[in-house]
Parts: structure tokens; sequence; C-alpha cells
């Protein structure tokens, strides 16, 4: 099979975004310049660069109540600032809870029964107990092709760790079984790993 995008797919869904898996999930946290908590998750989401570390996020879609996107990136745009939290598995009901379109007042952390712990180097809330957590100062914003695509870069100036997942200085993902996004409605989980050494190594 072979089809352009522009002329459509013939299929019941679209398959894009299951051929791009699996996609790690950015559950991000913000605060707006009113002090409410924000929280939802992307799967278009990536580390993408070393030194300084640095992260980015896509946001494609918009609420009736911002300006052309959502409260992610609103909220950003405002402040500045944001916070990857990393999705174990065992957190998977509360992270698709917070993926609802709620009014832009409503803190998505207590709606999913989060709680919510401040980070250390940014003004904005964090998830408590995740595995791992990213504090970003926003470089850019960038507009894409497309009515509402979006991507935020942030530089990461604050890095937690859990304890629990620190196994002999490796932070290891098995302990907590990173959440990734499929396509359609399917997720799977990291459990099994294996190693390969580089040509050059």
């Amino acid at each position: 099979m072979f089809y352009r995008p522009e002329d459509g797919h013939g299929l019941p869904h679209n398959p894009f975004n299951a051929v791009v898996t699996p996609r790690p999930i950015g559950w991000i946290s913000t605060r707006s310049g009113d002090g409410v908590n924000n929280l939802a998750p992307y799967s278009f989401f990536n580390a993408v660069a070393y030194v300084p570390p640095q992260v980015m996020f896509a946001s494609t879609s918009t609420k009736a109540d911002q300006d052309g996107t959502k409260d992610s990136i609103a909220n950003i745009r405002e402040t500045g600032i944001f916070c990857v939290n990393i999705v174990e598995y065992a957190m998977r009901d509360a992270m698709n809870k917070s993926s609802a379109a709620l009014d832009k007042g409503t803190d998505e952390f207590a709606h999913a029964g989060l709680e919510a712990i401040d980070c250390e180097t940014i003004n904005c809330a964090r998830v408590a107990g995740v595995p791992a957590a990213l504090e970003c100062k926003l470089t850019q914003i960038i507009d894409l092709p497309g009515e509402a695509n979006k991507v935020a870069f942030g530089e990461v100036v604050g890095v937690h760790l859990r304890d629990d997942c620190l196994v002999d200085g490796i932070f290891d993902v098995t302990r907590y079984q990173p959440l990734s996004r499929l396509g359609y409605r399917d997720y799977a989980k990291v459990s099994d790993l294996f190693s390969l050494t580089r040509p050059d190594d």
C-alpha cells in the first residue's frame, strides 16, 4: 500500500501514529500566571540534545478557551517554564485521566488524584512519585505547518530521579516500566532490555 497524506489513506483510522512507534510520553506540567497548575500528556515528545540537555514536545490541537492552542503552550508562553514528568506503567490511569479537555482554570493534578509538589529551580509543580522529572526553561516555540501545530523546546535545568530506580549507578527503566504511546488507543510498557555494542565503542 502507498498513499499521499494529502489524498487520504482510505483506512478506518489514520495509520501515521501506528507507524512512528513507540513514542515516549512527556507528561507536561505547567503553571499559569495566575498560579493554576496544569498537567497534560504529549506523545510527540523527546530529548533532542545532550549538552546542554534539551527536550521538545509538540501540541497539535486547540481548546475553545485558549487562543489557537492548548493550556500547556499558553502557560509556557506566559511563564517561560515547564516540567516533564516521566510516566510509569503504574500511573497509566492517572495519566489518561489528565488528558481530558477541561476548562483552563481546572487543576488536572486534583482532577486525576495526583499530588503536586514544587520544582526546585522553576516556579512550577511536578507530579509526586514519578520515576523522573525534568525541570525546563523555554528556549523557543516554533509554529509548524497546520492549524494548531506548535513545538516547544526547553533546556533542562533540574533533574529528579527516584531513588529506587537507581541500581549500581544506572537509571534502570525496568524498575518502573516507562509507558509509551503506540497508534490508535494502544500503549506499551518497557520491561525487557538488550544491549548492543557500537562498532566504535
